[in-house]
This record gives structure tokens, C-alpha cells and sequence, in this order.
């Protein structure tokens, strides 16, 4: 009997963003910690946290948070690629694939939106 069976999940597409955005949302309260002044990476990190329990137990509301993230992270790595360019090349390389990560994992939510149960 795998994971798969003793945790009963239905999609692993699903399971894999609820994994992304519980991981990104401890990463983010973890570089709060280091320093109060970035309360939008906790902010951040919150709603990760909240999307991901979301996605886990399949909520609409969800869906909705990870719209409000998309926004958020995407200005938010833009932002930091345009002022680290070139400067840090592991900081910058973090932020892309985040990014890109976030694009990717928004747009398998909404597509598979009828997964989740009002």
C-alpha cells in the first residue's frame, strides 16, 4: 500500500500544490522570522499556508487565494528580479523558478477547479 492509498488522494496535481504552497508558506514565515521588516513575505506566507490547507481539503475558497497569490508573487519576484539582477545569481535564480512555479501550479488550479467541493 502506497502513500497514495493511505492518504486517499484523488489527484496528485492537487496534492502537488498543496505541498508547493505549504512549503513556499513555511519558506516565507521562516524569512519573516529572520527579519520583522518583511511583513509582505509573512503576509505572503500566511496565505500560502491558508491556500494550501484549502487545496488539501478541497474548499472553493481556495481557488481564490491562490488568484490573490498569483497577483502578489508575481509582482513580488518581478520586483526583486529587477533590483538583484546580475548582483545575486542564487537569489535570482529562487524567485524565477518561484515564479514560474506559481504560474504553473495557478493555472492546473483553475483548470481543475470542478475538483474542489463548495
Amino acid at each position: 500500500m502506497g502513500i497514495k492509498e493511505k492518504m486517499k488522494i484523488e489527484s496528485v496535481g492537487m496534492f502537488a500544490a498543496s505541498v508547493f504552497y505549504a512549503v513556499t508558506g513555511i519558506v516565507c514565515l521562516a524569512v519573516l522570522a529572520s527579519d520583522f521588516v518583511l511583513i509582505h513575505v509573512g503576509l505572503m506566507g500566511i496565505l500560502s499556508l491558508a491556500a494550501a490547507f484549502g487545496l488539501f481539503k478541497k474548499r472553493v475558497w481556495a481557488l481564490w487565494l491562490i488568484v490573490i497569490l498569483f497577483f502578489m508573487v508575481t509582482a513580488f519576484s518581478f520586483s526583486m528580479l529587477y533590483y538583484t539582477m546580475g548582483s545575486d545569481i542564487f537569489l535570482d535564480a529562487i524567485m524565477a523558478a518561484y515564479l514560474v512555479l506559481t504560474w504553473i501550479f495557478t493555472v492546473y488550479t483553475a483548470a481543475k477547479r470542478k475538483k474542489l467541493e463548495g
